[in-house]
This record gives structure tokens, sequence and C-alpha cells, in this order.
């Protein structure tokens, strides 16, 4: 071997060499701590990367875990109050307080509702057709039907009705992730209160018009007529541009609201049937 070749492979010898050792002083000068315990969280979470949460997965909602004080602000939908107890453990936190929600449709134009006016033929996808024209009725609030709502949901929680053409949310699949309210482009679908037995009473309607127009494009529209704020002793309902809104914290499950609304705008979901009155003639006694 000539004594070139030699002295070739020493020098790049050396010269790895004095990279390496560069390198090495390089990553311990500028290294990232990371704490171990981001680890711990994440595989405690569902792993479901939905956004629900408000960041873009869960090692980054781990991280924020993490690093908070208090958890205020902080939560998992997916895995709820026992993914977040398991967490306060790990982290020697107090546990947030987790409200359990559902998602619910605001809005029951069903075809037996809502006359059918024109005919779309276009691309299957609510957002394009919202910003081409107001839908195939003369309801320009309402459900389109064509799924965009049931793409955006990773849980299978959400699919469209044959009979009504508008989507069905299943309350047990259902993890309060909030995609589908973002994949509506009209905000038909909230996230609400979860209550015992699933039972729920909320205005299906979101159409903001007058009255009459409201009815005209829908016979089940809420036309904003008072009747059920008026008869909520609770101080539940409010009415706000010509919609009447119930506020799931304040409702106490009466179904007074029910019953008054003309129009049947108000849903009562997974209540029992209601007992029929008897009425109780009173017997005339001869003295």
């Amino acid at each position: 071997m000539s004594s070139t070749v030699i002295i070739t492979v020493a020098c790049l010898s050396l010269i790895a060499f004095l990279a390496a050792v560069i390198l090495y002083f390089v990553a311990q000068k500028f290294k990232v701590f990371e704490d171990p315990r981001i680890d711990d969280v994440q595989a405690i979470l569902p792993a479901a990367n939905c956004g629900g949460c408000g960041f873009a997965g869960c090692r980054n909602l781990a991280e924020a875990l993490v690093k908070a004080e208090t958890f205020e602000g902080l939560t998992c939908p997916v895995g709820g109050a026992s993914v977040m107890d398991q967490v306060a453990k790990i982290l020697g936190k107090e546990p947030p307080v987790v409200e359990p929600k559902v998602a619910v449709l605001r809005c029951n134009g069903s075809p037996e509702f809502r006359a059918r006016t024109s005919i779309y033929e276009g691309v299957p996808d609510c957002r394009i057709a919202h910003n081409l024209f107001q839908g195939e009725t003369d309801c320009s609030y309402g459900c389109f039907g064509l799924g965009d709502c049931v793409r955006a949901c990773a849980f299978e929680a959400i699919y469209i009705s044959t009979e009504t053409g508008l989507p069905v949310i299943s309350d047990e699949k259902c993890v309060s992730c909030g995609a589908c309210v973002k994949a509506c482009p009209r905000k038909l679908i909230e996230l609400r209160k979860k209550a015992k037995k699933d039972r729920k009473i909320y205005v299906a309607c979101s159409n903001c018009d007058k009255g009459g127009p409201a009815r005209r494009a829908c016979k089940v529209a809420c036309i904003a007529c008072l009747k059920c704020q008026k008869v909520c002793e609770f101080d539940a309902i409010k009415i706000e541009n010509n919609l009447a809104y119930i506020d799931a914290t304040k409702c106490t499950f009466c179904r007074k609201c029910v019953t008054e609304c003309p129009t049947g705008s108000i849903l009562e979901i997974n209540f029992p049937p209601r007992k029929p009155k008897v009425e109780v003639q009173a017997e005339t006694v001869n003295a």
C-alpha cells in the first residue's frame, strides 16, 4: 500500500473523528429536554388524534398537560373522565371536572316537512353545495344531507337516514370530539350536555327567518312565538334572532315547552311515553 493511500485514509479518519466530536458537543449544547412523563401521558390517551381537544394530536395534548399547572381548559373528550383521572394521577394534579357531551342536529327538515323545490346534481359535498345555492328546499338554513359530517366522524357515530335524508347521531358511539361540528358548513350540529339515560330536549331548527317565511319553508320550523319561553319556569329558553334556544345546563326536562310549541320544532328524545290525561268528572250528589 502506498504512502499516499495511508495518508489519505488517516486524514479522512481524523476529519471524521473531529466531526463526530464537534457534533457531540453541539448536540449536548442544544439538546432539548423532554419530560419523560409526556410518553406516559400519551400512552394513556386514546390515540384518536381527532383534534377535539383543540390540539393537532394526542402528543400535543400530552405535552400541554404535562407543562400546565392546572387542567383548566385541557381535556380529552374522547377519553372522558376516566382517562383524565389517570392522567391526573400520573402528574399528581387535581383531576378536572369533565362534563360529558353529545352531538345533536339542529334541523328536523325531512321531506315530510320541507317541500323540495329544486334538484341538486352536483358533487355530493355539503360545503360545495352551500357555496353554490340555498339548497333543494326553500329553507336556506337546513341540512343538505350530503354527508360531510359522516365522513368527518372517525368513530362511525353518524349515518344518513334513508327515510329522512338527515344525519342520525348515535349517543353510544359519539365521543363529542367536535369533528362533525367543524365539518358542517351551516353550523347545524351542536355539542350539548349529556344527561342521564341520554335524554335531550332541544330546538331542532336553525331557521332565523321570521315566523311566516320560516313556516312556509318548513312545517316544523321555529317561528319565535315566545310560547316556550313564557312557559319555562327555569329561564332555560331564550329567543334570539327569531330562533328559540334551550340552555341544556338550565333545562330540568319538565317538557312544558315541548307541549306548548305549536310547530313541533322542540324535540324530546329518549323519554318514556307520556301518560294520557284522565278527565275526572265530578259526581252530583243529591242531598
